[in-house]
This record gives C-alpha cells, sequence and structure tokens, in this order.
C-alpha cells in the first residue's frame, strides 16, 4: 500500500515487510513537503515514532511550527514525530571529536527510532589515545558499536583491536586541507587491518543507526521470537 501525495509516494507497507516505517530523506524536498510526509507518517503509524533527516534550518524550523509535536534536533538535521519504541539491546556511539557531532547526534537519533537503547562516547580521538583506553570498559558492554571518526579515521581500527562486539565506522568529512570532502577518511575505514570493521559512506549517522539498531534488536531478541 502506498500514499501517493502527488510529488511522493509513500511505502506505508515498510514496518510490515521490515519491523520499521519508511524515513523521509529532507534533501531536495520543500519544508512544506517534508512536514506533510512526516503528518501522513504519524497518522498511519500513530504508536511508533516516524523520522525524516538531512534538514535545512527552514525546513527544521517549518517541522517545529507545523507539528507541535515533534522532536526537532537542529544540530542533527532530524525530525522526529511520535513515541520511541521500547528499546532492545544496545548500541554506544563513539566519537573522534566534537566536530563530529552533527554525524553523532544523526546517528543517535535514528537508533532511538529503529528501537534500540543508545550511549555515546565523545571526543575519544587516537591524538589522545589515554582518553580512549578510559572508556574501554564502558564501549565494550555494548551489543553493537559505532565509530564516527573525519581526519585520517584511525578510530574505528584501534577499537577492531580493543573490542570483539560488532563494528560499524562512519568516516566524516572533517579534516583539514584537501581531505576530498571525507573520502580520505573512507578509505582509510575501507582498508583498516583489524578485522570486523563494517562501513558505511561518508557522514551516514543514518545508515549506521538502522543497521546497528537492528543488530542490537535482534541479539537482545530469543531467537524463537524473531521474525
Amino acid at each position: 500500500m502506498t500514499e501517493d501525495l502527488g510529488f511522493a509516494r509513500l511505502d506505508l507497507q515498510r514496518e510490515q515487510r521490515t519491523g520499521d516505517p519508511e524515513v523521509v530523506f529532507g534533501a531536495g524536498k520543500t519544508p512544506q513537503q517534508i512536514a506533510e510526509l512526516l503528518s501522513v507518517l504519524h497518522d498511519a503509524h500513530p504508536d511508533r515514532a516516524v523520522m525524516a533527516t538531512r534538514l535545512s534550518p527552514e525546513a527544521a524550523a517549518h517541522c517545529r511550527a507545523q507539528l507541535p509535536d515533534a522532536e526537532v534536533d537542529d544540530l542533527a538535521g532530524v525530525a522526529v514525530v511520535g513515541r520511541y519504541p521500547q528499546p532492545k539491546g544496545s548500541v554506544t556511539i563513539v566519537a573522534a571529536g566534537t566536530s563530529d557531532l552533527p554525524v553523532v547526534r544523526e546517528c543517535a537519533v535514528t537508533v532511538r527510532v529503529f528501537g534500540a537503547a543508545v550511549d555515546t562516547v565523545l571526543d575519544v580521538g587516537v591524538a589522545g589515545l589515554h582518553r580512549l583506553l578510559d572508556q574501554r570498559d564502558r564501549i565494550g558492554r555494548a551489543d553493537v558499536v559505532v565509530a564516527v571518526a573525519g581526519m585520517e579515521a584511525a578510530l574505528p581500527s584501534v577499537l577492531g583491536g580493543l573490542i570483539g562486539a560488532p563494528l560499524i565506522a562512519v568516516p566524516t568529512s572533517v579534516g583539514y586541507g584537501w581531505h576530498m570532502d571525507g573520502l580520505a577518511a573512507w578509505l582509510s575505514v575501507l582498508n583498516s587491518c583489524a578485522p570486523g570493521v563494517l562501513g558505511v559512506n561518508v557522514d551516514n549517522g543514518f545508515g549506521a543507526g538502522v543497521a546497528a539498531a537492528r543488530i542490537a534488536r535482534r541479539a537482545a531478541t530469543p531467537r524463537g521470537s524473531r521474525s
């Protein structure tokens, strides 16, 4: 079943197929379109949260004005309408630096919308390795770890040698000079020498959050109860 709004066709059966509703990708859409899409999604899924990502400042302000119940995170560029699911499993997001916060926040909100608990460990990049080592036990308790890093993106490889949890790396477009909009970080992730490091695209906190939450949910669900 789809909802034809003239400018978009909402997939209202996605939750039945995958366990999660469709998400509105805000880039390229008008603020009015985004608010309308969120409203229709919420009406179709009144018992759980729905979200929009990649909101411009104008779109975020419009959602805040038109959807009084919306939770809008300006730094992350996301808006959420509805009640978060009861969390199953845990995800810890580890950030190399404060400059990575927009991606971290996008990932954290996504994890909550997709039904897992989230913890964030901030500013533990490898330039001060002692800061990361101080948090190793906390990080290692998670069902899934997401490592967010720009520059040369060494953090995921270091974490891959410290913990045994599933590890998703998010390279970011943060760095001095010609870091090629995150390509340097992405190549570091792709060529990680640590086994078990999986990567998503540059700045894709949303994609990492979806994957991490689904893995965490599975880890917390008895095998016979999985659908």
